[in-house]
């Protein structure tokens, strides 16, 4: 497509596998019964995804608990208790808290590519956890013997490994999840949190040459989860600038859903570097409302005004579905939105003559 456009990641899950993934955790069905439910909705997905005429696509998540919590599901070494986030509506989501060292990935994202490689006919992107969200699993009080320097070596080098093994097994691009960059600054509006995080991230970005960094992005929202958010209370300005420190070739903002968007689209402009490509959200993952064409067409022509076309592409504010259990929105309107955008772009991209 003359714009790019393309997806965050999740999709909601069958409300069976759903079902099925509760059991498990439960104990009341086995893991393989529920690898079936998974197998059946990697399938399902990828064949509407590719209805919709996304032309890069991902697994929807189908079979990750959640989009934080991958790479350390079944790890033996954690212990609940940990980093509560609070959303807006009341509800929260608690992180676990590590209990020893060295800290391992259980799960890196390129399982999950190389399985929807099998049935996808069209590019795929692999989405993966940022470093900085898994260093608030280190607890406060230390953990005897494992320093929190020793953690931080132990998963940067996890992290890369994660972006590194997508990237070889032929993902479109690696997309990092930051959804932790914009609740850093309400969490401490010094900005060091956020700085450190930034830091954290690049010492990760830093193990790549140029030419690989140009294939890996990182996605920015205010959290979204049972059609809630965790910070859009928090000022864009405070985010931006230090979010386009991270040495990464694409950005994908959450767009849509901001009340004010052409202020967002001016401060992206001035900090946007020319090597840089922007994905802006034209789709609001947390409105029931399915979203027209010509609406997206719109929020693509309010983007052409600051972001020159050549750095200009189109995505999702957020995944529709980032944990497993989040039922808020039914696969049929996820998708009728998805093809919202691709429709959207394709009409902005006509009158822009492109």
């Amino acid at each position: 497509m003359p714009i790019p456009t393309e997806p965050i990641g999740s999709i909601p899950r069958p409300s069976e596998l759903v079902e099925g993934m509760r059991q498990l955790a439960a104990g009341r069905r086995s893991r393989d019964k529920v690898k079936a439910l998974c197998d059946r909705a990697i399938r399902d997905t990828i064949h509407l995804f590719e209805k919709t005429g996304s032309p890069v696509i991902t697994d929807g998540e189908q079979s990750k608990p959640s989009f934080v919590g991958y790479p350390i599901d079944g790890l033996e070494t954690l212990q609940p208790g940990g980093v509560t986030i609070p959303f807006a509506d009341g509800h929260t989501r608690q992180l676990p808290q590590l209990t020893a060292g060295p800290f391992r990935y259980r799960t890196y994202a390129a399982t999950y590519l190389k399985e929807a490689q099998r049935h996808a006919r069209v590019p795929i992107k692999q989405a993966v956890i940022s470093a900085s969200a898994l260093s608030l699993l280190y607890p406060q009080g230390g953990i005897p013997g494992y320093t929190q320097a020793a953690f931080i070596e132990d998963l940067v080098g996890e992290a890369e490994r994660d972006i590194r093994q997508s990237l070889a097994q032929g993902a479109h691009s690696v997309q990092i999840d930051f959804t932790e960059g914009r609740l850093a600054v309400k969490l401490d509006p010094s900005k060091q949190l956020l700085q450190s995080f930034i830091g954290l991230n690049n010492r990760v970005l830093e193990r790549f040459t140029p030419a690989e960094r140009q294939r890996i992005g990182v996605h920015t929202c205010p959290g979204g989860d049972q059609d809630s958010t965790h910070s859009a209370d928090v000022d864009y300005g405070q985010l931006l600038p230090d979010l386009f420190e991270l040495k990464v070739g694409t950005f994908y903002i959450q767009l849509a859903s901001e009340k004010d968007r052409g202020r967002v689209l001016r401060i992206i402009k001035q900090q946007a570097k020319p090597g840089h490509k922007v994905f802006v959200g034209v789709i609001d993952p947390i409105n029931s409302r399915v979203e027209t064409a010509e609406e997206v067409r719109d929020r693509v022509l309010e983007a052409a005004e600051f972001i020159p076309l050549a750095q200009l592409g189109t995505t999702d504010d957020c995944g529709f579905a980032p944990f497993g259990d989040d039922t808020s929105t039914g696969r049929d309107t996820a998708f009728a939105k998805i093809s919202a955008r691709v429709a959207g772009t394709k009409l902005a991209a006509q009158k822009l003559k492109v």
